[in-house]
């Protein structure tokens, strides 16, 4: 299984143009933690400080921080698409309030590779951090601008173009050079920062790659790299469960390209726009097959022109054609390759199976094809995507019926490899729940790593230190709170307004509207009740009369001897009896909303 990425894990969306506003931080939903200060202790004389400031106790939102003396160097800006406890929200960003109190201090934000998860925040952070130069490798560097487009009163980014022969000094103290990795994207690299007391290599997210008689491939950076003075190492979690050797993408290419050879009617496949190195593939293969490539969903396209501008993949003149053609082409001349392989409601594969896009209709001759793993919590959607395209007639392949798709995040063994090539003096996991970061410490303590020079970080914020003979993590810790993007705002909506949609979304709302006579006091005509979500009024006649007879009697007995009425005390009061009536009779808990108006 692959680690679901922020733009896998969620449906397909545009992310919209947004003006930038003030920042501010929520709370999390996740243990509190401790009243943060405004200023912050100083960096140890000697030591080398690691912060993950997001990227831990959970999937995305990854940001690392290394710290020596006066030199800070920023690993990632990546964002996290909303859970089920943050509803409505667009998606999640790391809190940057330690790094903005020290942006004088920031050398650089190196980015590992081109995911959301990896470098979706830096429109919305690269201001507060003092739009520092970010470091990047030719394909990402592309995405980071392109996206920056949509951002058009963000700051001008500064993005020097890197490769794995780079070096570049970080200050005084610090300097970066990089390495070459596998993942699922081109141009992922491994970042090494080099400090006094030794390197602290985050090889990012990444996999090794086996050949046909399971020997590894392109391993000889690391083990050239295990020769030097090494640190840290800071290693993903995402597939630490995973026994053994994660499947080649090699493997997943062949059977495709047997799958199309075999294949005589039409090709649709569904798959994440993440997956650039495999679309280009089938760009590849439908080029040899003399078939037609019509790409749709707005990621997907992007991702490809992307690609084309880079040159990592120069089609022919009439290979890609518009998807409003594809009629115009005989089926056996026809890849269709769409996002929406999880069910996403308004993604190109659900509106094919719903019958509601506007050039694919599915013929009984069709092959579906969905190259990508089924993301925990999608699996009712995709089903429904599958019985309704298999209504239709079409033929389906997945992932569990043909070796189509693979991780780009490393297994247990590969895990285990990587250790024993960077042979590091301390070891910290990242990316991932803290059940992964504990199981990724235990294997790296079965390994030969010390039990005490391993820290499996608890929460995001947690400041952990090495002089180079110790490591543990200090007392203090930074804010590494949820900051939300929602609609037009950054950071503007708060954990009041989270409890509140989520009390919307179980029990509904239930509205009074109360007219009282300024004079006295006396309720006028019946209370008017609106309910959503909660009880069916036509249906509940008992409970709306025991209601207005007791909003009556609640204000009448507030306001008789009140003069003049105070309206805000006499909400209170209405709210708290009302929800306590309600709860009586149903034992559910709407959101309980008082309107009085003084006549």
């Amino acid at each position: 299984m692959i680690k679901k990425t922020h733009e896998e894990r969620k449906p397909e969306k545009r992310i919209p143009v947004r003006p930038r506003r003030k920042q501010e931080q929520t709370k999390r939903h996740y243990p509190q933690q401790k009243t943060y200060k405004k200023t912050y202790s100083k960096v140890g004389a000697g030591k080398v400080r690691i912060i993950p400031i997001g990227g831990v106790e959970e999937i995305g939102r990854n940001m690392t921080v290394v710290e020596y003396g006066d030199d800070i160097v920023v690993i990632d800006a990546g964002l996290q698409f909303p859970e089920e406890e943050t509803p409505g929200i667009d998606f999640i960003i790391p809190n940057t309030k330690y790094l903005e109190a020290k942006k004088d201090k920031i050398r650089g934000l190196i980015i590992s590779h081109g995911h959301l998860d990896h470098v979706g925040a830096i429109p919305y952070l690269i201001d507060k951090l003092g739009n520092p130069t970010i470091y990047a490798t030719k394909l990402t560097k592309a995405i980071i601008l392109k996206r920056q487009e949509e951002f058009p009163h963000g700051p001008k980014l500064d993005v020097q173009e890197i490769t794995s022969a780079s070096r570049i000094r970080m200050g005084k103290s610090l300097s970066a050079k990089f390495f070459d990795i596998t993942h699922t994207i081109p141009d992922a690299i491994g970042i090494i920062i080099e400090t006094p007391l030794g390197n602290v290599i985050y090889p990012g997210d990444f996999k090794i790659e086996v050949d046909a008689k399971g020997k590894p491939e392109n391993i000889e950076p690391y083990e050239k790299l295990g020769k030097e003075k090494n640190l840290v190492l800071l290693m993903e979690s995402t597939n630490v469960e995973m026994p053994g050797f994660s499947m080649s993408e090699k493997t997943v290419q062949e059977n495709l390209k047997r799958i199309f050879t075999a294949t005589k009617g039409r090709i649709i496949v569904g798959t994440f726009s993440s997956q650039i190195e495999r679309i280009i593939e089938m760009l590849k293969i439908a080029e040899s097959l003399g078939r037609k490539v019509f790409i749709d969903g707005y990621s997907m396209k992007t991702n490809i022109e992307i690609a084309k501008e880079l040159k990592l993949f120069v089609p022919k003149k009439d290979t890609l054609v518009p998807i409003d053609k594809i009629d115009d082409y005989p089926p056996e001349k026809i890849l269709a390759i769409c996002t929406g392989a999880q069910g996403e409601k308004n993604a190109s594969m659900m509106r094919i199976a719903n019958k509601k896009h506007k050039y694919i209709r599915i013929r009984p001759d069709d092959t579906i094809i969905l190259s990508s793993s089924v993301i925990p919590g999608n699996e009712k959607s995709i089903q429904n995507l599958k019985d309704n395209l298999a209504r239709q007639g079409a033929r389906i392949i997945h992932n569990k019926t043909e070796d189509i798709h693979a991780s780009g995040h490393a297994y247990s063994e590969e895990l285990k490899m990587m250790i024993k090539m960077i042979k590091p003096r301390f070891f910290i996991p990242i990316h991932g729940h803290y059940f992964r970061l504990k199981t990724n410490a235990d294997l790296a303590e079965s390994i030969g790593i010390p039990k005490e020079n391993i820290i499996a970080p608890m929460a995001n914020g947690i400041i952990i230190e090495t002089d180079g003979k110790t490591i543990q993590p200090t007392k203090e810790t930074v804010p590494a709170n949820y900051v939300m993007v929602d609609g037009l705002g950054v950071g503007d909506v708060q954990e009041v307004v989270l409890r509140d949609r989520q009390m919307l979304s179980q029990d509904g709302i239930f509205v009074m509207i109360t007219v009282i006579d300024s004079q006295t006091g006396k309720v006028k005509n019946s209370p008017d009740i609106i309910s959503r979500g909660f009880i069916y009024l036509r249906e509940s006649q008992d409970i709306l009369k025991q209601t207005r007879y007791l909003i009556r009697k609640t204000v009448e007995e507030a306001t008789g001897k009140m003069h003049p009425v105070n309206i805000d005390y006499v909400k209170t009061l209405l709210r708290e009896r009302i929800a306590k009536f309600l709860f009586q009779k149903t034992k559910r808990r709407p959101m309980v909303l008082p309107v009085i108006i003084e006549v």
